[in-house]
């Protein structure tokens, strides 16, 4: 009997060691089969180059809208500096004036940074679908100019919205992107149009001349530069004579009529000085400035 009991235990042990090991094993299987299931309803994560298409759309109109925004701000500023500077010039104040103007050349050079990204924000609303296209792996080169523009020059502004810009291109194309863009090691990578309006230097002497003579021009203020200019011209003058006889028609053609467009006036002169149209032709870019200044009254 004894030994029939102790069989009966150790048979009864082991069947309820074995309800709980089918137990606990099938309650593995069914939280194995819900986790399945909730892997399966769960959304799948975008791939890192993926963007927010609103995002972007969004971000970019904001951009041009500051960007319009902020030039017409400082082109207001500037016109009221012009007026100051033209007011110092009067006054005889033109040390004072050559500190001041700085300021003003600063500001014109920023703005034209804003115009051209501002057109690099259209170009870039026009074409996004390239942008958001994934089957792209980097940039673009119809789009190259305007990233690379848009991502080293966001940190030299001081826009917000160019900052969120630059943060997408970076999301989109990888952290080793906006890190040789940032640095511009190479200089393939921006153009050199954007990096020298991104620079932050001191204006050089001819510039500031240049500045002041054109607000002297456009306000009637005496400047000293004006009367360098006018020596200039006549030494220029004086070079164009001729040891030969002319029969006296020579003197037609010295002066060009005041109401006369100057481009449809021949160039009789002999070219000037090597010197001063390599030095203009550096501030081509400004030249638009200059010709605002007269309207700037």
């Amino acid at each position: 009997t004894k030994v029939v009991l102790s069989f009966w235990l150790l048979y009864s042990s082991s069947q309820r060691h074995a309800t709980l090991r089918n137990r606990t094993f099938c309650s593995l299987l069914t939280k194995s089969s819900q986790l399945k299931t909730f892997n399966c309803t769960m959304p799948q994560q975008q791939p890192a180059h993926a963007i927010n298409p609103t995002r972007l759309k969004t971000s970019l109109k904001m951009a041009i809208s500051k960007l319009k925004f902020i030039q017409d701000k400082k082109s207001a500023i500037n016109k009221q500096q012009r007026r100051q500077l033209a007011t110092l010039l009067s006054q005889g104040k033109e040390s004072s004036a050559k500190i001041r103007v700085e300021n003003i050349i600063r500001d014109d050079i920023y703005v034209e940074l804003l115009e051209y990204l501002e057109l690099y924000c259209e170009l870039l609303l026009a074409r996004v679908a390239i942008i958001l296209d994934t089957n792209r792996s980097g940039v673009d080169p119809s789009l190259k100019e305007a990233i690379l523009s848009v991502v080293y020059s966001a940190p030299h502004s001081e826009l917000k919205e160019l900052s969120g810009l630059r943060e997408i291109f970076i999301a989109k194309y990888g952290a080793e992107f906006g890190k040789s863009v940032i640095e511009n090691t190479n200089d393939e990578y921006v153009p050199a149009k954007i990096v020298k309006r991104c620079q932050v230097e001191p204006p050089s002497e001819l510039l500031v001349d240049l500045y002041l003579c054109e607000i002297a021009k456009a306000y009637e203020a005496p400047y000293s530069g004006l009367k360098i200019e006018e020596v200039v011209e006549e030494n220029n003058d004086i070079d164009d004579d001729d040891d030969s006889p002319s029969g006296g028609q020579k003197e037609e053609n010295l002066e060009t009529p005041l109401a006369a467009d100057p481009a449809d006036v021949p160039n009789t002169q002999k070219t000037a000085p090597k010197t001063a149209p390599k030095a203009l032709n550096d501030f081509d870019s400004l030249k638009a400035r200059f010709d605002a200044l007269k309207g700037a009254k």
